[in-house]
């Protein structure tokens, strides 16, 4: 039925976006992250994505850990506690894998490379800013 369907795409569509800054290192990680924080929206993820461009992103919450089944690209991964500050980070989590930070509260889940371009470590703060 298409208006059940419709419904569903609505619930697993990510509808907020933010944009995620290192403010410990001045840097900018995503300009455009969906929100994930609902059940449907965490358990789609990235799924059926062919990639992440340059500045998106997906913030995962709340969650401790993320896999990389079925996906057909690697991605750098951030854990974050509830204040922002980063618990691990993965660099380009290839297809097949998962990660996890005791602690963590959210995820962000990001281009490959983007942690090493700007410069993102453990201990550093993310701030996450809503975008119009």
């Amino acid at each position: 039925d298409r208006s059940r369907r419709a419904e569903f795409i609505a619930e697993v569509t990510p509808v907020r976006t933010m944009m995620v800054w290192n403010t410990t290192r001045g840097t900018v990680l995503a300009r455009r992250a969906g929100v994930a924080d609902t059940f449907w929206l965490r358990l789609r993820g990235l799924l059926g994505r062919g990639e992440l461009a340059p500045g998106e992103g997906l913030i995962l919450r709340p969650t401790a850990a993320v896999h990389t089944f079925l996906m057909g690209f690697a991605i750098d991964v951030v854990h974050v506690d509830r204040e922002g500050r980063v618990l691990q980070v993965r660099h380009q989590l290839e297809r097949g894998r998962t990660s996890t930070a005791r602690g963590g509260y959210a995820v962000v889940e990001l281009p490959a490379g983007t942690v090493a371009a700007t410069g993102t470590r453990v201990g550093d703060v993310l701030r996450f800013e809503a975008v119009g």
